[in-house]
């Protein structure tokens, strides 16, 4: 058949490997200038989240039966109930690491779970349909069906590696911004706001440099208004950035907080904190470099400086081979 050769033949399968690579490095490069306007809309969701949440709070007060919980009705939270992947697929920091990469809520557990029992399958048969019927690459059949049974793995994994990828990506945007957005708390606090003012003006200010760390200030100002106890929303915070130097300021302003200790100085020190580490990091990366660019001029630059040097003196002996 034309288009199964068409398929199966390499040059084809080379063609459209590399012109997928060339489009993701381009829609890379594009990201990172593009004007990211999705700030405004990622702020009033959560506006109106704790609106939505005063509201069912008056409702509770006078009496009528309103929950302040999420619930989940969706396709996703059916099957998942049905077939109780919940307790067969049970992990125990999953809420957490799914906060961590922005993903709240209910749905967002049920929407793992479905995931992770469908991409292995996924996976799996697609790796069959290929290697069984279009091109087996001359393997034999027990080696097929390891391939088969590699992907079938792959998928069960995949949904965490594409969770942890995305939280460590989350993570470093709020982490390059979170020293300079302890200056502004400090400035804003000793001016003489409040802490929730202060984190909301803050918010809207560190907004352009880090969408991640203003969405997670607004939720913090929304969970200090509304959770019992404000040491609950700061351990919010710690939770679902997972970083020491966050961690550190959560504590500093946990004691403050209890003890009545002044938070500016507190937040100085934390500042000072955080820079530091934002320095060893970056010391840390630069110290890296050499090691990691030894293959990568083994590879590009010492081919094309042998050839700039040995190639004149090629072309010349075999000119004057030629003579002779």
């Amino acid at each position: 058949m034309d288009w199964l050769d068409v398929v199966t033949n390499p040059g084809n399968v080379i063609s459209a490997v590399t012109a997928v690579l060339v489009f993701v490095a381009v829609l890379t490069l594009v990201t990172q200038f593009r004007d990211r306007s999705n700030l405004e809309s990622r702020l009033k969701s959560v506006a109106n989240r704790r609106e939505e949440l005063r509201r069912r709070s008056r409702e509770t007060l006078a009496g009528r039966s309103a929950s302040l919980r999420q619930t989940d009705d969706g396709l996703y939270k059916r099957v998942v109930d049905r077939l109780q992947l919940s307790r067969l697929l049970e992990d125990s920091n999953l809420t957490d690491k799914l906060a961590q990469a922005g993903f709240r809520g209910p749905s967002a557990v049920s929407t793992f779970y479905f995931f992770r029992l469908i991409t292995p399958f996924v996976l799996a048969t697609a790796a069959a349909i290929y290697i069984f019927f279009i091109n087996n690459f001359g393997l034999p059949p027990m080696n097929r069906v390891a391939a088969v049974v590699a992907a079938f793995v792959a998928g069960y994994y995949a949904p965490n590696l594409y969770v942890s990828n995305i939280a460590a990506k989350r993570r470093e945007s709020i982490i390059r911004v979170f020293p300079d957005a302890l200056d502004l708390l400090l400035i804003c606090v000793e001016s003489g706001m409040s802490i929730e003012a202060a984190l909301q003006k803050v918010g809207q200010e560190v907004g352009g440099s880090s969408i991640e760390l203003a969405e997670e200030l607004s939720l913090l100002t929304a969970e200090l208004s509304y959770l019992p106890e404000r040491r609950m929303a700061y351990e919010g915070l710690a939770r679902r950035t997972n970083h020491p130097g966050v961690k550190a300021v959560v504590t500093a302003m946990i004691q403050a907080e209890r003890y009545g200790t002044p938070l500016g100085t507190a937040l100085r020190v934390m500042a000072k904190e955080n820079r530091e580490l934002r320095l060893s990091a970056a010391e840390k990366k630069a110290a890296a470099l050499p090691a990691q660019l030894t293959v990568p001029m083994i590879i590009f630059f010492l081919p094309v400086l042998f050839i700039v040097i040995l190639g004149p003196a090629i072309m010349k002996v075999q000119d004057v081979m030629a003579h002779k």
